[in-house]
C-alpha cells in the first residue's frame, strides 16, 4: 500500500451497521500483522453531534477536507438515495479520485460516488433494491445487479450491507494477501470468500430445511476436497437416496451439491495458487478437480481468468 490511511465518512443519519463494518475491518487494532496495518480515522460531513441509526450519537473532529490525506475512503451507505450529497463532500471525492485514492462504497454509498461522477463509464453495484434506480438516474454507469461487489481498481462498490464485508475482505486480500484476509475472516466468523451474486438472497435468505443441518458434514467435506466426491457417495454418507440428499442440500444451502463442490474446489485452488509454488497440475489434484484442463475450465467459468494469470496477478500485487 502506498498510503495506509483509511478514512470512513460519517454523516447525520449514519448507517450504523455499515460504519461498523468499516471500523471492524480497518479500524480494529491487529498487532499480529505488524506495523503495516491500516491507520483508520473518521471524517464528518455534517456538524456534530451526528445521529446514528438506532439512537446513538457520534462526535467527529475532522471534516471532509481530511479526505485528501487518505489512501482509501469508505462510504458506509448514504442516508437517503434521493438526497443529493453536499457539494463539499462531492468535491472532496472528486479530488481524491483524481489523486488515485481508492474509493469504497457499501450499499447505498454508491449514490455518493455516482453523484460525484467518479463511476462514469465503469461497472458498479449496490443493494438489489436500488439497482434499477441507480441505472435510471446514472445511465453512464454499467450497473451489475447480481454481484456482491465490483472492483475497478480505485473504485470499489458493494451490494447490501453484509456485502461490504465481502468487499472489505477482498481489499485486505489485495493489500496483505490471502493468509491475512483469512485470519481477519476467522476473527469475524465469516467465510473469506463467498461465491455467487446477491440474487440468491432476494426471495428467501433462510430457506426452510425441516430441521436438517449439514453444518458438521460441510466442515468435514472442506478437509477432503481432494477425494473423489460424488452426489451418490455424499448421499450414502448421510444415509439418504441421492435425490433426497440433493433436494435437502439445496433447501439448506441454496445450491446443488455438485455446484457447491465446484465452488469450494475453485476457492481451494485460489488459495493454493496464491500461497504455494505447486504446478497447476498438482493444484488441480490437491483441490479435487483432477487435471489442469478441468481446473482451467472451472476457473474460467467461475472467475473469468486462467489459473496462471490469477497467480501472476496475485503475486504482482504482493
Amino acid at each position: 500500500m502506498r498510503n495506509r490511511r483509511v478514512v470512513a465518512v460519517a454523516y447525520d443519519g449514519l448507517c450504523a451497521f455499515e460504519f461498523g463494518v468499516a471500523s471492524e475491518l480497518f479500524g480494529l487494532s491487529r498487532p499480529e500483522f505488524g506495523d503495516d496495518w491500516y491507520d483508520f480515522s473518521v471524517v464528518g460531513v455534517d456538524a456534530g453531534p451526528l445521529h446514528l441509526t438506532g439512537g446513538a450519537t457520534m462526535h467527529v473532529d475532522a471534516g471532509v477536507d481530511a479526505i485528501g490525506a487518505a489512501g482509501t475512503v469508505v462510504l458506509p451507505g448514504w442516508r437517503d438515495v434521493d438526497e443529493r450529497p453536499p457539494d463539499p463532500l462531492l468535491d472532496a471525492i472528486r479530488d481524491a479520485h483524481r489523486a488515485g485514492t481508492r474509493l469504497f462504497s457499501i450499499c447505498s454509498g454508491v449514490f455518493v460516488l455516482a453523484a460525484a461522477g467518479v463511476l462514469n463509464g465503469q461497472r458498479a453495484t449496490t443493494h438489489w433494491r436500488y439497482t434499477d434506480q441507480l441505472r435510471r438516474r446514472y445511465p453512464e454507469i454499467r450497473v451489475e445487479p447480481d454481484v456482491l461487489y465490483v472492483d475497478n481498481g480505485t473504485t470499489l462498490t458493494s451490494a447490501g450491507s453484509a456485502a461490504g464485508i465481502d468487499c472489505g475482505l477482498h481489499l485486505i486480500r489485495r493489500d496483505h494477501g490471502v493468509a491475512v484476509a483469512n485470519q481477519v475472516a476467522r476473527r469475524l466468523v465469516v467465510p473469506p470468500h463467498r461465491d455467487g451474486g446477491q440474487a440468491q438472497f432476494i426471495t428467501a435468505a433462510v430457506p426452510a430445511t425441516g430441521g436438517v443441518s449439514f453444518g458438521p458434514f460441510i466442515d468435514s467435506l472442506l478437509t477432503r476436497l481432494d477425494e473423489n466426491l460424488t452426489v451418490a457417495t455424499l448421499a450414502a454418507e448421510n444415509h439418504m437416496a441421492p435425490r433426497t440428499f440433493a433436494r435437502r442440500f439445496r433447501a439448506e444451502l441454496g445450491i446443488s451439491p455438485h455446484r457447491w463442490l465446484v465452488q469450494q474446489r475453485v476457492a481451494r485452488a485460489r488459495e493454493l495458487l496464491e500461497t504455494s509454488d505447486d504446478p497447476i497440475e498438482e493444484v488441480a489434484r490437491r483441490c479435487g478437480l483432477g487435471t489442469a484442463a478441468t481446473l482451467r475450465h472451472h476457473f474460467g467459468r467461475e472467475l473469468h481468468t486462467t489459473p496462471t494469470r490469477y497467480r501472476q496477478a496475485f503475486r504482482a500485487r504482493r
